[in-house]
């Protein structure tokens, strides 16, 4: 099966994964006691001390399963901080916008993936940073980390799209960062607008024009973000990364 990888964009070529979710029928609501129950025993399978172990390291696959707890669960670590600045994640997209897609340098390669491994420690989950590092790894020839990235990447998006079906205010995506909902659109291949904040738990991220389908663009909840909010703290928008109309890259 082939897999592409956009080097600023996040596109949906992974074939398996998509038909997997179009396969779902009662979308998995996040259930709070149910997360802070798994991922707090240390008898449970999805414990997180275990779970983002296995997840930096890469020493087995998380499924689908473990890739919910993992992203739900960081809420109720101390490491979440939703409006943390992250610079590594900017000095990435720079980097990026440097780089000459077919012939990067070694030394841009290794400053990305050195930045990435910073942006991790204030989003681990970051789905532009995890689509960034498994490019710097495939292009330096590491088949291994390029493939823990890309599965990563994938399993992210995967347990956000579990959580509904994003097409109405009712049955939204649940994110733990306003950036990862424009991420989501852009892995379906989408260009979007401003997301508008319409309640106190969901935007919509308008598509630049309606879908095939007449989609006109998708909800998301960002009570968690909501609830991890400072006082001192108005709500911004992250930059985007969509740069350069870079065309994908192919991995076989």
């Amino acid at each position: 099966m082939k897999r592409y990888i956009l080097s600023l964009t996040i596109i949906m070529a992974m074939l398996l994964p998509r038909q997997l979710m179009a396969q779902e029928v009662t979308p998995r609501i996040p259930d709070e006691d149910d997360i802070l129950r798994q991922t707090l025993s240390t008898t449970s399978p999805y414990y997180y001390t275990n779970l983002m172990l296995q997840y930096r390291l890469g020493t087995e696959p998380l499924g689908d399963d473990g890739y919910y707890y993992l992203y739900y669960g960081f809420v109720y670590q101390e490491e979440y901080r939703p409006f943390a600045k992250n610079e590594a994640l900017d000095l990435m997209l720079d980097i990026m916008a440097g780089i000459d897609p077919e012939l990067p340098t070694v030394g841009q390669l290794e400053a990305l993936i050195e930045r990435g491994i910073e942006a991790m420690e204030i989003d681990p989950f970051n789905p532009k940073v995890l689509n960034m590092l498994a490019y710097a790894y495939g292009a330096l020839g590491d088949k291994r980390r390029e493939e823990l990235y890309f599965n990563h990447l994938n399993g992210i998006l995967r347990a956000i799209e579990s959580t509904g079906t994003g097409l109405t205010e009712k049955s939204p995506w649940h994110i733990l960062m306003f950036s990862h909902a424009y991420d989501v659109v852009a892995s379906k291949g989408y260009m979007y607008n401003e997301g508008r904040i319409i309640s106190r738990s969901v935007e919509f991220v308008p598509l630049t024009r309606k879908a095939h389908d007449k989609t006109k663009g998708f909800y998301f909840d960002y009570s968690r973000v909501y609830r991890n909010k400072p006082d001192d703290v108005t709500f911004k928008r992250e930059r985007t990364w969509q740069f350069n109309n870079l065309k994908p890259r192919e991995y076989k």
